[in-house]
């Protein structure tokens, strides 16, 4: 894997590091804050839980497999919370009120800020610990995965709101 080049820059590369995994805590936080926001928007709870005409999962359920998803991959995985994931769960689920869905968002915000604030320079650089897909990616990859990963389905989430 081609690493990042800080020679024509004034920036270290520890400092980089800290600054991505800093960075990385943000956004996480703005983000799950962003889809607190929008599960508490709906203005009618059982709502959530409807996947409409051609939309195979409820905003609800995808709530759960964000929660689930962020919770393993980063708060066991990289933070070894001993977190131990139901993905079928996260979409067979039905009908948990948007305030304990809320309470969950707060938690997993704790969480990713305990896992990220571990990793030193050396770790964030190094092979995340899980495989995934069968293959080996850096920690650095599997982050920015995952911040993509759940803003894909944040949007669904949103879009979903809109039209219920």
């Amino acid at each position: 894997m081609n690493s990042i080049s800080f020679e024509a820059s004034n920036i270290s590369e520890s400092k980089f590091d800290t600054m991505f995994s800093e960075t990385l805590a943000k956004l996480f936080e703005r983000d799950l804050l962003h889809l607190k926001k929008e599960v508490n928007s709906y203005s009618d709870e059982k709502e959530l839980w409807i996947a409409k005409e051609g939309i195979v999962n409820s905003a609800g359920n995808l709530c759960l497999h964000i929660i689930g998803n962020l919770n393993h991959f980063i708060g066991f995985a990289l933070g070894q919370t001993g977190y131990v994931r139901n993905r079928d769960h996260e979409f067979s689920a039905k009908d948990i009120p948007a305030k304990e869905l809320s309470e969950n968002i707060d938690k997993t915000i704790r969480v990713i800020s305990y896992s990220l604030s571990k990793l030193n320079d050396e770790d964030l650089r190094n092979d995340y610990p899980l495989e995934k897909h069968g293959e080996t990616v850096s920690n650095y990859f599997m982050l920015l995965h995952l911040v993509t990963h759940f803003n894909y389905h944040l949007g669904q989430i949103n879009y979903h709101r809109r039209i219920a």
